[in-house]
């Protein structure tokens, strides 16, 4: 993995440093297990989107939040959710996001009814949402308009996001859960590329979210036909993760489980198959994991991952600022 005696030597300095402090962390604190915690919650709710935070896990809910109009997009609501994956990005505290619509369904598309409610607005509405670069995105690296930053921001997040899927997720809506990492859905959950019914394509970053999970056969059937698929022939077709009866819970589940890995590893991790999934040579695949291992080996984290696997029960600093987190996207 690394060659040269002055590195070995290097690494096994830095190592042996690590281990006395994870082994001192470890006696002050006398764990052998978890401690229990009582978990408190910070709570901020935006015109269209609520967030709340699980102090003692680091884990987010984000839930679009217009359960009146089965969390129809409109321009309040394009905006309030780039915001809150814009400041989520910074909050290097955090260790995953779970997204999902409150009320009856997770999100019905883009309201078009609002948008026609004024025509003398109309021009200046989709100039806000088609404009590129939208002022979301990573700095030097805003490649999105508004329109497509609701569903890529969340690529760009380094923490696993989870969208939890219920009811109606059509058009625009289906296109912000395919931004999500992973996708849990009920297996009566109604999904469509809805596009069509308006004459129009899905431009919310569909074509670099759906190239990843689904062939493209059935990208163009669902697109050309703009049919509604239930989740459990979403789960068939690839679109979603998994079928569950309540995706909120199975989405806090795992992002528990996650919780408790090294947040920079989940995070190099996610970058990893970003990069390399698509369009890349053998050569930069194989690159970017030796960069990446790099980057991870005898940090604090991952000193404190391997102590846990033998029972010191040692925490977590935060993860890493990942500068070059996006590096990958800066390149396409």
């Amino acid at each position: 993995m690394i060659s040269g005696t002055t590195t070995t030597m290097n690494i096994t300095a830095k190592c042996l440093s690590h281990r006395r402090r994870l082994l001192v962390v470890a006696r002050k604190r006398s764990l052998t297990t978890m401690p229990e915690t009582t978990p408190t919650t910070e709570a901020t709710t935006s015109s269209r989107v609520s967030t709340s935070v699980d102090e003692s896990t680091g884990i987010v809910t984000v839930a679009l939040n217009r359960p009146e109009k089965l969390n129809a997009l409109d321009l309040p609501m394009f905006e309030s959710i780039a915001q809150t994956a814009k400041d989520l990005r910074s909050d290097r505290s955090i260790r995953a996001v779970i997204l999902k619509g409150n009320g009856r369904a997770f999100s019905s598309g883009l309201d078009v009814k609002s948008l026609m409610k004024k025509p003398q607005n109309l021009s200046a509405t989709l100039d806000k949402l088609l404009d590129r670069p939208s002022g979301y995105g990573v700095e030097g690296n805003e490649i999105g308009n508004l329109a497509q930053d609701v569903s890529y921001l969340w690529r760009e997040l380094p923490v696993p996001v989870i969208c939890a899927v219920h009811g109606a997720c059509f058009g625009g809506g289906l296109q912000i859960a395919l931004g999500a990492d992973m996708r849990y859905a009920t297996p009566d959950s109604q999904m469509s590329i809805m596009e069509g019914k308006w004459g129009l394509i899905p431009d919310m970053a569909i074509t670099v979210a759906l190239r990843e999970i689904m062939s493209i056969d059935h990208a163009k059937e669902l697109t050309y036909t703009g049919r509604i698929v239930s989740g459990d022939e979403a789960l068939r077709l690839g679109l979603i993760t998994r079928v569950c009866e309540d995706p909120v819970e199975e989405a806090m589940n795992v992002a528990k489980a996650i919780a408790q890995k090294s947040p920079d590893a989940v995070a190099s991790s996610k970058r990893m198959y970003q990069a390399t999934w698509r369009n890349q040579t053998d050569k930069e695949c194989l690159e970017l994991e030796s960069k990446l291992q790099k980057k991870l080996l005898v940090s604090w984290n991952q000193m404190a991952a391997s102590g846990r696997s033998f029972g010191w029960n040692v925490p977590y600093t935060n993860r890493k600022n990942n500068d070059d987190f996006n590096d990958n996207e800066k390149k396409k």
